[in-house]
């Protein structure tokens, strides 16, 4: 058999053996549907919690600046903590709940989410402060309306980057009886030595990322519309540019042209 044949041959058994395991009816909890929505969940549970958590202390950092070295530090330090480190220390106290993955992981993604949020905030402008002042806004009201839809395009930008990595992580919480598509991946793959369980878990990993980060950047778009009106468009700069060096050369284009007519 030539190899195209073979790999061919190959991918038709892991999407027939994708196919055959995807639901069982009789059985809800067996299949890679029910692991695929655990993985979301555990993913989607800790993202949430990270979030809530690194936007007011995000504030109380930018508000009180001393507080933001001390709490970047303790953060970090958490994160050099191998994550089954920490799912093992759960487990005396949240046994095989999902919160044994969830709390490890919203600690992850809470340090990459705290320092965008107090950098987001600190890249908004201060006369767009001191012209929500001038307009009335109170201390909430300018944080609501004005500061924080400012920053969020670098809040977002770090939500993508916590969320794809949360999401990788996930699989690593099989090693505790959790984990979603981990189980597929490290129990019925490489425990049994089996391809297709690691080939079909790899890639709805991967997928599930992609589309999680498409998620983020289309709510990007439709938060910040003013981006979209702001950034001009590649045609439009193309046009301005060839009507400026057209506009330009036309003096020089006609010197030559009417220059033959003098001589003669």
């Amino acid at each position: 058999m030539s190899a195209p044949a073979a790999a061919l041959d190959w991918a038709q058994g892991v999407w027939d053996w994708a196919a055959a395991n995807w639901y069982y009816p009789d059985e809800p909890g067996r299949g890679i549907r029910p692991r695929l929505i655990e993985h979301i969940r555990l993913s989607y549970a800790s993202i949430a919690i990270g979030l809530l958590l690194a936007v007011p202390l995000g504030l109380a950092c930018v508000r009180w600046k001393p507080l933001y070295p001390p709490l970047l530090t303790g953060v970090n330090v958490l994160y050099a903590v191998p994550s089954i480190a920490l799912f093992f220390l759960l487990l005396p106290y949240t046994g095989f709940s999902d919160w044994t993955a969830i709390v490890p992981l919203a600690v992850y993604t809470l340090v990459i989410l705290l320092p965008n949020v107090v950098d987001g905030l600190h890249q908004v402008p201060d006369h767009v402060r001191q012209a929500a002042v001038a307009m009335g806004f109170g201390p909430l009201r300018r944080l609501v309306r004005v500061e924080t839809p400012v920053a969020l395009p670098v809040i977002i930008a770090g939500l993508r980057v916590a969320s794809v990595a949360t999401i990788s992580m996930v699989s690593v919480a099989s090693l505790v009886g959790l984990g979603g598509l981990g189980r597929l991946i490290l129990s019925d793959g490489f425990r049994r030595q089996f391809d297709a369980p690691i080939v079909v878990g790899v890639v709805l990993v991967v997928l599930l990322a992609f589309a999680t980060d498409a998620l983020l950047v289309l709510a990007q778009r439709l938060l910040t519309p003013w981006a979209r009106r702001d950034r001009p468009r590649t045609g439009s700069v193309r046009r301005r540019r060839a009507a400026a060096t057209a506009a330009a050369d036309a003096p020089a284009l006609a010197s030559t042209a009417v220059a033959p007519l003098g001589k003669g």
